[in-house]
């Protein structure tokens, strides 16, 4: 995709490092799933609206849909296929599997990575402050009950993974 507009982007992604010629408007959103195949991370509403697209960026919850790529250049962005190590999967994944957190799946990866976002933030000490930190996720199938008990366990259990 080589042009005069194009730009050349440095990222790190999944502990992988990339160069890509991105074009300035291109998404990280689009590079992800386009560029790079990596399609775990969702394109919902692409306005920002319902967090299926939510990825780590440098540590930060991020909507990658409202986030242009060459924005983020020399970013270490972690997305769904990142989470595990290797065949163990993350806490929270094991949790949302235990706690039936999701039905349709679409919004699972979204969910899990700006869960661990928040965790990390540590501004969640009880379950309505979960709730409320997690509202910029949307479930359409009403896993939230779930969704919202597997976070607890880990938050509980483990504190910050």
């Amino acid at each position: 995709m080589k042009n005069n507009f194009s730009i050349l982007t440095s990222l790190t992604i999944n502990n992988k490092d990339y160069k890509l010629e991105l074009l300035p408007w291109v998404s990280l959103l689009d590079a992800l799933r386009e560029r790079l195949n990596l399609t775990g991370t969702k394109k919902g509403c692409d306005h920002g609206q319902c967090g299926a697209c939510t990825v780590l960026c440098n540590g930060q919850r991020i909507l990658s849909c409202l986030t242009l790529a060459v924005a983020k250049n020399g970013s270490e962005i972690i997305t769904i296929e990142g989470i595990a190590d290797g065949l163990e999967l993350h806490p929270l994944q094991k949790a949302f599997i235990k706690h039936d957190a999701f039905q349709c799946g679409y919004c699972t990866p979204g969910q899990i990575c700006s869960a661990i976002g928040m965790l990390q933030e540590g501004k969640a000490q009880s379950r309505e402050q979960v709730k409320e930190l997690m509202s910029g996720n949307l479930c359409r199938c009403g896993a939230n009950k779930g969704i919202i008990d597997a976070i607890m366990q880990v938050k509980e259990g483990s504190g910050h993974e």
